[in-house]
């Protein structure tokens, strides 16, 4: 398998790493994080600019047609910055807008940077099982009504429409609705989630069900890795740069040959992780065969998890007191890496969810 990226895939991730180290350093993402949005409309836009809000979608609605592998590299250049934005819960509802008739009336806006989406899906006591939805669809006429909570909706904040989960008569289904009732929450990493209220909520139904909702997670499975990737990138460059610059007894401890052999085992876990994040990707791609795509998205998982926590723990451990400190984007890397071991899922969750796939 070819874990390089072609030309095109090199040059989106270059620019958006260079813009990021440019107006979106450590400085800038505090002051992002500490503002009553908790998310930047200028970065939005910039994203627009640049084609990241298109390139997942259909040239039909102005987008690039691209697929989970041709958003690696700007899923690792978030993870290296740990951007905040709605990215991926915004691409994870238009993945399931873009197989609905109303993807002509949607998609435009959010290619063009104007609307952004979340997907209402988890609900208290679910875990991570995705055929778990007690929220209820019912019928008045032609228009559908909503009844009932979700919980911690990435992205629920600032989204303009939401895609929510909700059972009928013939089982679950998916419908695009304006609103409920919101509570805004802030995650761990900084993010900006939010608990919802439907009490006769009107919305429009989509097409699809479980099958689509379990394609699309897998998918924003897959790219939730590739910038869980990105984040161990720059927890190990950076814990290399301290044991580089810290002396002790007159030299850099990076010369004790003990730090070097759990700098050289973070590198592997590192190399390790891209490699499963690569192969989740390209099966991401692939949906026509769901028992695979299960299987290596969950074997990514695993090793993605299992990576998360030696990587971010050694290298907070490596840069001593200091790397709890808020001064340094260290402690937030582990937040982040932290979350994305238990995103969609943790390791035993994916571990049973290998076993038992048909």
């Amino acid at each position: 398998m070819n874990f390089d990226y072609n030309e095109e895939q090199q040059l989106l991730a270059d620019s958006v790493r260079r813009f990021l180290a440019k107006d979106y350093d450590f400085e800038a993402r505090k002051n992002i994080v500490a503002s009553e949005a908790g998310w930047s409309a200028k970065v939005w836009a910039t994203f627009a600019e640049m084609g990241l809000t298109g390139l997942p979608f259909s040239a039909d609605y102005g987008g690039f047609g691209g697929g989970a592998v041709d958003l690696m590299g700007v899923m690792e250049a978030f993870g290296e910055a740990l951007v905040v934005e709605p990215y991926l819960p915004t691409l994870m509802a238009g993945q399931i807008v873009a197989r609905s008739p109303l993807a002509g009336s949607i998609l435009p806006a959010v290619v063009e940077g104007k609307m952004k989406l979340a997907f209402a899906h988890a609900e208290k006591g679910a875990r991570y099982d995705l055929s778990a939805v007690t929220t209820r669809a019912r019928r008045s006429g032609d228009v559908w009504m909503l009844e009932g909570e979700k919980t911690s909706v990435l992205g629920a904040p600032m989204a303009e429409r939401l895609v929510v989960s909700a059972t009928t008569p013939e089982g679950i289904a998916l419908f695009l609705a304006d609103g409920g009732k919101v509570t805004a929450q802030r995650t761990l990493d900084g993010m900006s989630a939010a608990d919802l209220v439907f009490n006769g909520a009107k919305a429009q139904r989509l097409e699809g069900g479980l099958a689509l909702i379990e394609e699309v997670t897998d998918f924003a499975t897959a790219l939730v890795c590739a910038e869980a990737v990105g984040a161990m990138k720059f927890a190990c460059d950076s814990t290399l740069e301290y044991l580089k610059s810290r002396k002790q007894f007159g030299v850099p401890i990076g010369s004790f040959q003990a730090l070097q052999h759990r700098m050289v085992d973070l590198f592997i876990a590192q190399e390790q992780a891209r490699s499963m994040a690569c192969l989740a990707c390209s099966k991401a791609d692939q949906p026509a065969d769901s028992r695979d795509r299960a299987r290596a998205v969950s074997a990514a998982k695993i090793k993605i998890a299992d990576s998360a926590r030696h990587i971010s723990q050694e290298s907070v451990q490596l840069h001593g007191g200091m790397g709890m400190s808020e001064e340094l984007k260290i402690s937030h890397t582990f937040r982040r890496l932290t979350v994305i071991a238990g995103q969609f899922g943790g390791a035993d969750h994916h571990l049973a969810r290998f076993a038992s796939a048909p």
